[in-house]
This record gives C-alpha cells, sequence and structure tokens, in this order.
C-alpha cells in the first residue's frame, strides 16, 4: 500500500510542480490561447500546461512497471500508457503547430484503432472490438476537448473519473486499474491549483486531448478485460450528453459543428450567471450522482436497478435543462425585486 500511495505522490508532486518552468519556455514559444467564439476568458492565456499533466501520469504508471506495484497485467498498463503518449503529442501538435480536421481525425482513429488492437492481442478479445475501440478513443478525446473551455472542468473531471475507475478497479479485482485511475486522479489534481489561482493556464489541445485518451483508454481496456460496463460508462455520461447534444443541435441548425462557440450547457450556465468554478462543479456533481447510480446499477436487482436508471435520467436531464431553469429563476427573482 506504501509503495501504490508513493507512486500516486509521485504523479502529483509533478503534476504541481513542473509548470513553474514549463511555463516561461511556453510563453517565448508563443503556445497561448488566443479568446474567440468560444472562449469563456477576455485574456491571451500560456496553454499547453497539459505536459506537465502528461509527464505526471507518464511518471506514475512508468513507476507502477518499474518498482512491480502492477504484478499482472502489466502490457494492459503499458498499452494504456502509449494510447495516453500518442494523443498527447498529437494534442501538442495542435497546439504548436495545428493540424487539419481531417488528419486530426484520422491519427485519432489510428491511436484508438492500434491501442485496441494490441489490448485485444493481449487480453485474448476478438479483433471485432477494435472499430468500437477506435471509435471510442477518437470520440472522447474530441468529447474531453469541446468540454475543456472553463476554469476547473478538466482537472475536477480527470480527478472524479479517475477515482470512481480505481474504485472500479477494486470492486473487479483488476489492480491495473485501480494503480492507473489513481495516477490519473493525482496528476489532474496536481493541475487544479495552477488553473484556478490568479495566474491560470490552461491545459491546451495536448492536456484535453491527455484527459480523453487516458479516460478513453483505460475504458477500452477495462471493457475488453470484463469491467462491467456500467463503472466505465457512468462517470462519463454527463461530458457525453453535453457534447451529443450540442452536436445534434448545431448540425440541425444547419452550422458548422466543429467551428468555435459558447452553445455546450456548460458555458451556458456562465452566461447565465455561474462563475467558472461553480459550473465546473455542477457538471462534477452530476457527474458524481450518475456514476453512483451507474455503480449501484451495475449489480443490482432488477426494482433498485430500474430506480437507478430513472435516478441517473433525471439527472442528465436537470443538467441539460439547468441553464433554462437558473435563467428563469433569475428572471423570476428580478421581477420580484422590482416589485418590491
Amino acid at each position: 500500500m506504501m509503495l501504490l500511495w508513493a507512486v500516486v505522490g509521485a504523479s502529483l508532486l509533478l503534476s504541481v510542480l513542473l509548470p513553474i518552468a514549463l511555463k516561461p519556455l511556453l510563453h517565448r514559444l508563443g503556445v497561448l490561447d488566443i479568446p474567440n467564439e468560444r472562449s469563456s476568458h477576455n485574456t491571451v492565456v500560456i496553454r499547453g500546461v497539459g505536459i506537465t499533466v502528461a509527464l505526471g501520469i507518464a511518471a506514475g504508471l512508468v513507476l507502477s512497471l518499474l518498482t512491480g506495484l502492477v504484478p499482472v497485467d502489466r502490457s494492459i498498463v503499458a498499452i494504456v500508457l502509449a494510447i495516453i503518449g500518442s494523443a498527447s503529442v498529437l494534442g501538442w501538435i495542435e497546439d504548436y503547430r495545428g493540424l487539419s480536421i481531417r488528419v486530426r481525425a484520422v491519427l485519432q482513429l489510428g491511436i484508438g484503432a492500434v491501442g485496441t488492437a494490441a489490448l485485444s492481442w493481449t487480453i485474448g478479445q476478438s479483433y471485432w472490438w477494435i472499430p468500437v475501440g477506435a471509435l471510442a478513443v477518437a470520440a472522447y478525446v474530441n468529447a474531453a476537448n469541446f468540454m475543456d473551455g472553463i476554469n476547473g472542468i478538466s482537472g475536477l473531471h480527470g480527478v472524479l473519473v479517475g477515482v470512481f475507475y480505481s474504485f472500479a478497479g477494486v470492486l473487479v479485482d483488476q489492480f491495473w486499474l485501480t494503480v492507473a485511475g489513481l495516477v490519473v486522479a493525482a496528476a489532474f489534481a496536481g493541475f487544479l491549483p495552477w488553473n484556478l489561482g490568479r495566474g491560470f493556464v490552461f491545459l491546451g489541445d495536448v492536456g484535453s486531448y491527455l484527459l480523453g485518451a487516458s479516460i478513453a483508454g483505460m475504458a477500452v481496456a477495462g471493457l475488453l478485460a470484463g469491467v462491467y460496463l456500467e463503472y466505465l460508462f457512468a462517470p462519463v455520461l454527463i461530458y457525453l450528453a453535453d457534447t451529443f447534444i450540442t452536436f445534434l443541435r448545431r448540425v440541425q441548425g444547419g452550422q458548422r459543428w466543429y467551428a468555435s462557440h459558447r452553445e455546450h450547457v456548460y458555458q451556458r450556465l456562465t452566461d447565465v450567471g455561474l462563475s467558472h468554478v461553480q459550473a465546473a462543479l455542477v457538471v462534477t456533481v452530476c457527474s458524481a450522482l450518475v456514476g453512483v447510480a451507474g455503480f449501484v446499477l451495475a449489480t443490482a436487482s432488477a426494482p433498485l436497478a430500474i430506480a437507478c436508471s430513472i435516478f441517473a435520467a433525471a439527472v442528465v436531464a436537470l443538467y441539460i435543462y439547468s441553464p433554462q431553469i437558473l435563467a428563469r429563476r433569475g428572471g423570476a427573482i428580478t421581477t420580484a425585486r422590482r416589485t418590491d
């Protein structure tokens, strides 16, 4: 147990300390976030600090292999690390040089396909899972990228999902998932003070790609290893619902789905008066509630399973309509004050 916490602590420490050295370098390289139509900030901010989170995760996973912390399923950890590393490099290239949408999509699908093929071979599963894994990795990398628009949201999501996945590893006796989940959670926790402080910085595409690939890589590996789908799917359902519904709304409206915008639920929450931290906490709390419901649902009897499903659906619906609810409430309060 001490070795586990030492590895997790190393990931946390690196993620907290490395930005001290990296921020000046990124500034000199001109890796800056310029506000646009999608932005929830008004000033130029250093981005690309997700590199430090990537190094924290890489260090933790490599240490877990070198120290023998993960005694079995070491190949799974190595493959997940390769998926995470490849996506992070792709995100850094996008931060520094930029890539066309087509090239990004092909490379994201390629990373997912190769990673899933390696996992299928290692675990002994059918190669029919390859297209599923490819789509899962590409889809969640993009979901994490789209959802990374306000301070705190990605860091909190990495912590939350990492903790849920680590607990799932305990429940199904997949120790590699427990280690990987805690390492991811620790590394993103180390980023939060930098993202929420006065001199805040952004993950950049390297960090959002890292977040998406970390979660999708663990999820695909867990699914192939026999982890309950509810354990893997429930903690990320809010992110997926926000991304899918916004995508659907924009397509139906004849808009370019990939163009910069401020139509995600979490962005509209800031438009109706919530701060970045408050909106990020709404996303996180809703994700936690759905995650708990999913964990209970996985092994519950029929009546409790139905109740958990209804509860999870209600939380998702409440989240999706929360901007309208808050806007109406704010309007009602304003009207009441005027009549006093």
